[in-house]
This record gives structure tokens, sequence and C-alpha cells, in this order.
């Protein structure tokens, strides 16, 4: 089941039996996504954190190494508007027109995640890291002798053993009544984050997250329970996570073995998985197993993170976890 790295420090590990899954969807909430066409994947035995990187882990990468990440060296990151203080907001007056909802903050880092007078100490060192690139990721892994996970393999751990399910734990957005992760709740009358009026281009009045799940934003990386019978916390909702793969549309429909994405991309765009607190049914609903995305390798928001992975080798002897799950398999 769960190992602990040779950190010794808390990091756990599970051991996931490689086997064959169907990846993609046929019913994709953005074609353009290129969730499709639904394609036999195989993948061999491998490790997967257990939970996302924790501002606390992150901690102590950056402690013993002096690393400086990609949103330190440019001094600015990405923040969701809503996050800021009404006092920070006012002095910024850029945003991305596309979506004005993500804002340019200087001096927005992992440590400081909304800015220089924001602080993870001492509430969110439990809290997925955010604010790190696919480099940043990268890096870190390599520090504790892991890797990114590849889209198959993050795809293959979250569906814990199911075959064709939405979500880790089965077909049910709230099976039993029961929130299982972390994404946005209430009512987004515009189907985007702005319920308000115009004010320099963007919108002053973001539409209200309810938290019926316990959460406005990011949740501890151990929070909800385990989503699926691999003992996996928040695959889907809490953060984006990165994985290893280029990011590309085009999939074969013949079984592919270890697939690793495409060998390059022109605009160094790297996937990512899983949706975050951001999403919602009617505004990205990308908190599905199936879910992609991407960003350019060197970018950061206030809702992407990672977790990390290892290949098994050959000569391991370790017993496999195999599914326990009680649920109906309707949910």
């Amino acid at each position: 089941g769960t190992c602990k790295n040779a950190f010794g420090n808390g990091h756990e590990l599970v051991f996931i039996k490689g086997g064959e899954f169907i990846m993609g969807s046929s019913k994709p909430s953005y074609p353009h996504d290129a969730e499709e066409p639904q394609r036999p994947v195989k993948v061999s035995d491998f490790y997967i954190d257990a939970h996302e990187v924790s501002n606390r882990h992150f901690k102590e990468f950056i402690t013993a190494t002096d690393y400086v990440t990609d949103s330190e060296r440019f001094n600015w990151s990405f923040v969701f508007e809503s996050m800021l203080s009404e006092k920070l907001n006012d002095q910024i007056d850029k945003s991305v027109q596309a979506a004005p909802w993500w804002v340019p903050v200087p001096g927005a880092t992992w440590e400081h995640p909304e800015g220089p007078l924001t602080s993870i100490h001492p509430d969110r060192l439990d809290h997925p890291v955010v604010h790190v690139s696919w480099t940043d990721a990268v890096s870190y892994c390599t520090w504790r002798a892991l890797r990114l996970p590849t889209e198959a393999e993050w795809e293959y751990a979250a569906r814990g053993g199911k075959q064709k399910r939405l979500y880790p734990w089965g077909n049910l957005l709230l099976p039993k009544g029961k929130h299982r992760m972390n994404v946005w709740q209430g009512d987004l009358p515009n189907n985007h984050y702005y319920c308000g009026i115009a004010k320099g281009g963007r919108r002053n009045l973001v539409c209200n997250n309810t938290q019926e799940d316990g959460y406005k934003y990011t949740a501890p990386v151990k929070s909800l329970g385990p989503q699926n019978a691999y003992g996996l916390y928040h695959m889907s909702g809490n953060v984006w996570e990165w994985v290893s793969d280029y990011w590309g549309t085009k999939h074969s429909t013949k079984l592919q073995v270890n697939p690793k994405g495409p060998k390059s991309n022109s605009n160094n765009e790297r996937v990512k998985k899983g949706g975050s607190f951001l999403c919602n049914a009617k505004f990205c609903k990308r908190y599905r197993v199936a879910s992609r995305s991407f960003n350019t390798e060197d970018s950061s928001t206030s809702n992407l993170g990672f977790r990390c992975a290892k290949s098994s080798e050959p000569t391991e002897r370790t017993e496999p976890r195999e599914p326990k799950d009680s649920e109906s398999l309707r949910d």
C-alpha cells in the first residue's frame, strides 16, 4: 500500500498496480480539450503521492536547496481576483482579457499567495503549494528522487480501479449527499465568476462560493477523505496538478503502453489534470477524471499545484493495494 520515501518526513507514496484501462471520455465537456477518443492504455506498476505536495513539504525543499521559483524570479503570479484584498485589487488595473478574474499580482509567490502582505504561515502549511510552475514541480520531485506522473498514470490512479467513471469514486457528483471534492458551489448566473458591474475593464463583484464542501479556496491536502479505493486525496478538485506530458490533441485509438504524450509542443505547454476549487458545473466542469487542460511550463497561478510519482523497480517486492471499495458501483 503506502511507503515513506528516503527522507522519512511523512510523504506517503501509494503503490499502484499497473494494468489496462480506458482513458479519456466519449462525452467531453469541452471538445477542444481533446478528451476524445476513449482509448485503451496500459501502464506499468508505479508509485504516486497520496496527496498534493503541501506548503510544509515544499518549504523543506526550499530550505534545503535555496531554490528560487519562477514566480519569485518573475516577481509576479496570477491570483484569482476575489482572493485579493479590496486595497490591492484597486491598485492593480491589469487582468487577463479572456478571463478577467485572473489578475497578475506583484510579489505573489508560493509563500505569499496573494502578494507580499499575505503568508502561508501559520494557517496554510498543510494546504497544497500553489504558484509553482511545471519547472518548479519537476525540480521539487527530482529533489525527492521522484518525477511528475504521466497523464496516463495520473488518470489511471485517479480512476481507482474503476472503468469509465466520471469521478474517482464513481458517477454521482454527491454520493449519498456527501461532498467528496473541493470545488465551487453556488450560483454563477452569467456562467462565469462575475455577477457584478464592470469596473475599469474588470468587475468588482465576484459570485459567492457558498462553501457547502467546507472550503472557499484551497483545502488541506488530506481533507475530505480519500476519493478512491487507492487512498488518494483530491485527485478531483482543490488545485490543478501538473503532469509530465506536453500538451497534445491527437490520440491514437490503438493500445498505448506507458504513453508519455507528444515529443514536443511549440509553445512549451504542459498538461494539467484534476480541476480546482474554481471548477463548477456551470463553468469549468473539469473536475472529472478524464478532464484535461494546459498551461505553459513557466506559468503559475493560485489554483495550480502538483504531486510526484515514481516508477516501480522490477526488483521491488511490494504487495499491491487492492481496491477496498464498499461503495456502490452506481455512485
